[in-house]
């Protein structure tokens, strides 16, 4: 598969996780911290940079994927700082998450996607068993592999 192929299959599965965590949200009640709001902007963030990428060819794409290695392994952190210290926390305000939000003004803009509607330990839910954010850290690492392994091509 060429590197424009799979950074188009990169913004999909991006989206498909925005779509799930909106679903999530929307439909099944499971409502968003700073910490999942902060994941949910990477996400974005890593589907625009792969769009992008997917577009412009030869240093614009080397450019695209690095971007998205970097991105991955910061939704990878924000995930895992969500996982071992956020959602054990009663409170989320003043976090890195909360401040990097609120800076970005996301929550006035798109509020039914970037507002944020709990706190870090209303938020920890778990599905299959599995504790949401180690879902999305492993969506994050995968990613970040993927990316990597373009980088690597050429």
């Amino acid at each position: 598969m060429s590197r424009r192929l799979w950074l188009g299959a990169i913004a999909a599965v991006c989206a498909g996780s925005m779509a799930a965590a909106l679903f999530a949200q929307h439909r099944l009640g499971m409502q968003p911290c700073p910490w999942c709001i902060l994941q949910r902007v990477i996400l974005c963030a890593m589907a625009l940079v792969a769009l992008l990428g997917a577009v412009v060819p030869g240093l614009g794409q080397r450019l695209a994927v690095w971007g998205l290695v970097a991105l991955s392994l910061c939704g990878a952190a924000a995930a895992l700082y969500q996982n071992l210290v956020a959602a054990k926390s009663a409170s989320c305000d003043l976090t890195l998450a909360d401040r990097i939000i609120s800076s970005l003004g996301l929550d006035a803009w798109l509020p039914d996607v970037f507002e944020v509607r709990a706190s870090c330990a209303e938020a920890a839910v778990s599905v299959l068993g599995v504790p949401f954010e180690l879902w999305s850290l492993m969506l994050f690492l995968a990613l970040a592999a993927i990316a990597a392994r373009l980088g690597r091509r050429g």
